[in-house]
């Protein structure tokens, strides 16, 4: 874990000048103050076109975003209860990367950012991001990431699409179920909404260890998932299962529910999150939901994108998979960035590094060993492969195709060093992020 707190970083001097010159307040926000909590809890319902909070929705956000780094933009002369016209909020994350189960990097998380539709057009929303950019950095975190409700809006900041996920829709009807191997001893048992949170929590905790890409979760959305948020018109349909094995350990959770079908009589799943630990925790979970009765379509999402899904169904055409952007990074320390992780094969080659913010600019030397151990040094040699900061951020964890990037002209390399680098980033199982944040 990172030992600094995002909350002791201070605002960005270069963005408040800029947005002061244009009459507007740029400031932390102190969310142990009930009032600036609310504010900023409505204007972010405000920006994501949720309905208006209540109290009881305005105490849960503010357990969250107590223990983060806010950010408003307010009005000039605005009252102390007066609501951002843009947030964003951030907090320092172990994100899982290729090597011993529990490696990572210290990740500074981006969330809540909005800008109202009074102040578009204002330069806000870029002195909100390149804020958030410059304060991770001075601060030492090496990358930044998020997850984008938009796609086109966070590649001018430099981030990169890293963790592609899939989302899955299986004909239940048509897949013909799910046949278990008699050596699975896995039993599912239904939880109570309390369990069911503290079960999402647990395995979540452990699972995400292993998977390169994912972070840790945080209460209020174990919570939400479970269906205990009452401001969630879902909540009352969520239901939840858990995989056990033959010691009485939680293998698997599935939060889930069921959309009664207004034409037929039966309804499809839509799952609200499943995390397995073991492949027999996976496999009796997607049984449960494949082969549950009464049941058309189920629908998941935030998937990897080599979940084996389309393998335990009897009929592969019952399953529909599409491939979609989720977690982006921007790469902030290059050296640390590279030097965290271990590598699948020997590489030895230059890297020049275009950042137009000049935060990660530059040239390096990424030597990597027999035992897959990289060493990153200053360089003024000749590069051997030239990328924008955006497509290193897509590559570094393995998730997306050297050779695709140099296909689509992101990568100047020859194919032979592309394929190098493939060979060395590249990982036996998909990276993945499971959660949106």
């Amino acid at each position: 874990m990172h030992s600094l707190d995002a909350r002791t970083v201070p605002a960005d001097p270069h963005a408040q000048q800029r947005l002061q010159a244009s009459g507007l307040d740029y400031r932390v926000v102190d969310a142990t103050d009930p009032v600036a909590a609310r504010a900023f809890a409505r204007a972010d319902a405000r920006g994501f076109l949720d309905p208006e909070p209540d109290d009881a929705a305005v105490a849960r956000a503010r357990e969250t975003v107590i223990d983060r780094r806010n950010i408003g933009v307010f009005a000039p002369g605005a009252a102390p209860d007066a609501l951002p016209v843009a947030t964003v909020n951030s907090w320092i994350t172990p994100m899982t990367v290729p090597g011993a189960p529990g490696a990572h990097l210290p990740m500074w998380a981006i969330s809540s950012v909005t800008v109202s539709a009074t102040h578009r057009r204002r330069g806000i929303a870029r002195n909100l991001l390149e804020g958030e950019l410059r304060a991770a950095g001075a601060a030492g975190v090496p990358v930044a990431g998020l997850t984008a409700t938009e796609a086109t809006i966070y590649g001018r900041y430099g981030f990169g699409a890293a963790l592609p996920v899939a989302r899955l829709q299986v004909d239940a009807r048509r897949a013909g179920g799910i046949a278990l191997p008699a050596s699975d001893r896995v039993t599912v048992e239904y939880l109570e909404p309390e369990a069911l949170a503290t079960a999402l929590d647990a395995v979540h905790e452990r699972t995400r260890l292993t998977r390169v890409g994912d972070i840790a979760g945080w209460p209020e959305r174990w919570r939400r998932m479970a269906g205990l948020a009452p401001d969630d018109e879902k909540a009352r349909a969520v239901r939840g299962v858990r995989a056990i094995d033959p010691a009485g350990t939680t293998r698997g959770v599935l939060a889930y529910t069921l959309d009664e079908l207004r034409d037929d009589f039966g309804a499809d799943l839509r799952v609200r999150h499943l995390d397995a630990e073991t492949p027999e925790a996976l496999r009796a979970l997607w049984a449960f939901a494949v082969n549950h009765d009464l049941i058309r379509t189920v629908h998941a999402d935030l998937r990897a994108v080599d979940d084996p899904l389309p393998w335990l169904v009897a009929n592969q055409r019952a399953v529909q998979t599409a491939v979609h952007d989720h977690g982006w990074l921007r790469v902030l320390d290059v050296p640390a960035v590279l030097r965290s992780r271990t590598y699948r094969a020997p590489l030895d080659v230059v890297l020049r590094v275009a950042d137009p913010l000049g935060i990660a600019d530059g040239s390096w030397r990424l030597r990597v060993d027999a035992d897959g151990v990289g060493d990153v040094q200053s360089t003024h040699v000749a590069p051997d492969v030239e990328l924008g900061v955006g497509a290193l951020g897509s590559l570094c964890l393995g998730g997306v195709s050297a050779p695709a990037l140099h296909a689509a002209g992101r990568l100047a390399a020859t194919a032979e060093v592309a394929s190098a680098w493939e060979n060395a980033f590249g990982l036996p199982v998909a990276p993945s992020l499971s959660i949106w944040y």
